[in-house]
């Protein structure tokens, strides 16, 4: 009985990994992909991502009561239909023209349905990551094991974080007036191919699950907000996926406007080198996040991503590189963020939510709401980036780390 408790334990954590790297792949599609309607509409970079976390403010928390009435099985087949469905829709976005008649005027229709697919695709990444980092922070006991356990998910996420962008990269090339989504149509199905099997694996797979109470919604947003640690770290949260997202997509603008040769695929592969930087910082993490605690590794990785950021904004651009092509230096210290940023996510989380017991499930529904800043404030950096520049719009930036520093140093402190 005692093994069979054991491998199906470690069954439910290769799933919960395998989750967790889905997630990444879907959303890392967005900011690559808006250079494709940026150049068409140019305002419209950041509205898929905005488009793709937005659907987290309306499914965060029934994602999270759907998690207490069925359990965590179900509740990822359901994330994974709507995953599959969402990139179906994008695909049909490749397949209309730019301007459809209606009402006696015109419309963007396939841009309209590429916004459409991202919305749908943001139900299922938050649905995905309701069940992935309460599942995993329990069957890792808490603690420091269960943000163990979490960072290991979160080195498989920025794996495929890596990878997307960069394939994305590869099959856009150059922007011009004649790109569109059936460049990448390839990807998207691949995607929907990966979601198809994702689907069929966990059907026919036998999860064990963590025991779970029942109970009313007012009963459980009630409980899961009396926990004032809970508020500060889902304003933590709602900061942090804005600088994860916001500092790799606005360089990706930012190298993609300048005048070198496949400029696009150039951002795109420097992006990537940000999310294997998070990769190789949460792959580092899952050895030390056993003996040192969330809070200690987030004061640190903050700091210094502020300072990061600032040597990023005050670099002349005449300072460069060859990496891939000539670009500032600046952007380095971009990248470089990817290592701080690595460890926040699970550390916010197991700060925030440790110790809530049979509210767990609730208020990670409560904290996947606010993964809505992910497309709430690149929107707000993207605005400043159009009507100050580039670089001020790193201040902003500069602000959500030094909310998240006071929240692991004071904030998260149990009530």
């Amino acid at each position: 009985m005692k093994n069979e408790q054991n491998n199906g334990k470690v069954v439910a954590i290769v799933t919960m990994m395998f989750l967790f790297a889905m997630i990444s792949f879907v959303t890392n599609m967005a900011a690559p992909f808006g250079t494709i309607w940026k150049f068409q509409y140019d305002w419209s970079g950041m509205m898929g991502n905005m488009m793709n976390f937005a659907a987290y403010l309306f499914m965060g928390i029934p994602a999270g009561l759907l998690l207490n009435k069925v359990g965590y099985r179900k509740t990822a087949l359901v994330a994974l239909v709507f995953g599959f469905v969402g990139i179906a829709v994008q695909f049909l976005s490749s397949r209309v023209g730019a301007t459809q008649p209606i009402f006696g005027g015109v419309i963007n229709l396939n841009y309209f349905i590429y916004l459409i697919g991202a919305f749908i695709c943001g139900f299922s990444v938050c649905i995905l990551n309701t069940v992935v980092n309460p599942m995993l922070n329990v069957l890792g006991g808490g603690g420091n094991r269960g943000n163990q356990y979490i960072q290991i998910g979160g080195s498989l996420n920025s794996l495929m974080g890596t990878v997307t962008p960069m394939l994305v990269g590869v099959m856009i090339g150059e922007v011009t007036a004649k790109t569109s989504m059936n460049d990448v149509a390839p990807l998207l199905f691949v995607a929907m191919g990966v979601f198809a099997l994702a689907f069929i694996i966990i059907y026919f797979t036998k999860l064990v699950e963590p025991e779970q109470e029942a109970m009313n919604v007012k009963e459980g947003l009630q409980g899961a907000l009396k926990y004032k640690r809970l508020i500060f770290g889902v304003i933590a949260i709602f900061f942090y996926v804005g600088v994860e997202v916001g500092i790799p997509g606005e360089m990706i603008f930012y190298i993609s406007n300048m005048p070198i040769e496949h400029a696009t695929a150039v951002a795109g592969s420097l992006a990537a080198l940000y999310w294997l930087l998070m990769l190789v910082g949460r792959f580092t993490s899952t050895f030390i996040s056993g003996k040192v605690s969330p809070r200690t590794q987030i004061v640190a990785v903050s700091s210094v991503a502020i300072v990061f950021l600032l040597l990023g904004i005050f670099l002349p651009e005449t300072i460069t590189m060859n990496v891939y092509g000539v670009v500032p230096v600046k952007c380095l210290f971009f990248i470089l963020c990817g290592l701080c940023t690595s460890v926040m996510w699970g550390g916010i989380f197991n700060l925030a939510t440790e110790g809530l017991g049979k509210y767990t499930a609730v208020a990670s529904g409560i904290f996947m709401t606010m993964v809505v800043g992910g497309g709430v404030m690149p929107l707000i950096q993207d605005a400043i980036a159009r009507s100050a520049g580039y670089m001020s719009s790193y201040w902003l930036v500069i602000a959500m780390v030094a909310y998240i520093l006071w929240f692991a140093a004071f904030g998260s402190k149990k009530d």
